[in-house]
């Protein structure tokens, strides 16, 4: 079945400490939204800019809302392997279903590396992993042979968000890594990518657009999982048009958190130090994309 799994946002409060009503208003509204999953303290949920103390905040105000009603990842990545390895456990022991964790930045890695890296994490995390391949940010890519030599090597390594503009990669590790390993979960990590994901193979996608109108992305999600081609080409066409929240401002995530508060979620638009605040300009631009979509 194809999935499509919001990555959260980290509701904050303009003091940055984690807003914990506005993380449970969220988590409800992608809950009912229909959603597939729930990741939290991704690249969207700003884990690079989080304390370990308001992080474990965060993963018990989440597991303690979601309450096993859809299954939730946790990222734990940091520069840090012991602070990876110590949130990992918190986390799963906490109640959550599986962690996901970016490879270290700033520095490239050769694929050696890479694998040392995430075979020392799966020998030594009892519980279920999801690689994080985000070249954009790490400066480095997964390659295709150490993702499959790592999915073969270990059954705790259940999956893989891939998160790069087009299909090449994503549609290579399909070819490579299903015929070993069928229940490797191989997912995209752009909202625009994941009709072509199912259609090649893979598991859905892992997205930031479902923050805003779960609705949507779950009627898309229903669409591709009944083979109803029309609902198909009609979500993508809906999607295409919505990317162009992405495009408001960079980093996009103040831009997303505004455009959730624009339509009431209750979440603030707060963002993480030194992250930009939207304008009215940019105000503007998000309602007239969430009018044109109905989303007001």
């Amino acid at each position: 079945m194809a999935k499509y799994i919001t990555p959260a946002v980290t509701p904050l409060n303009a003091d940055g400490t984690l807003d914990v009503q506005g993380a449970k208003a969220l988590y409800e509204h992608l809950v009912t939204g229909g959603v597939d999953g729930i990741l939290v303290l991704g690249s969207i949920g700003e884990f690079f800019a989080l304390s370990m103390e308001v992080k474990k905040q965060l993963i018990d105000v989440a597991v303690e809302a979601v309450n096993h009603r859809i299954p939730l990842i946790v990222g734990t990545a940091d520069m840090v392997f012991d602070n990876v390895l110590e949130l990992s456990r918190y986390a799963l022991k906490a109640g959550a279903d599986s962690v996901i964790i970016v490879p270290p930045f700033y520095f490239w890695l050769n694929d050696a590396s890479v694998e040392k890296y995430y075979s020392a994490l799966a020998e030594q995390i009892d519980g279920p992993i999801y690689l994080y391949n985000f070249p954009d940010r790490t400066g480095y890519q997964l390659s295709v042979e150490v993702i499959r030599r790592l999915a073969e090597k270990y059954p705790n390594i259940v999956g893989c968000k891939d998160t790069i503009a087009g299909m090449d990669h994503t549609r290579e590790m399909i070819k490579a890594v299903k015929p070993v390993r069928p229940d490797f979960e191989i997912y995209s990590g752009f909202d625009d990518n994941f009709a072509h994901n199912v259609l090649s193979g893979g598991d859905g996608c892992i997205a930031g657009l479902s923050n805003l109108a779960p609705e949507v992305t779950s009627a898309w999600a229903k669409a591709v999982n009944e083979g109803d081609a029309e609902g198909i080409a009609l979500g993508q066409q809906k999607i295409d048009r919505m990317m162009s929240i992405y495009g408001v401002g960079m980093p996009f995530v103040p831009f997303i958190k505004r455009a959730m508060a624009l339509r009431g979620i209750g979440v603030q638009s707060c963002a993480t130090f030194p992250l930009p605040e939207a304008t009215e300009a940019d105000d503007a631009k998000l309602l007239a994309i969430m009018k044109q979509e109905g989303l007001l």
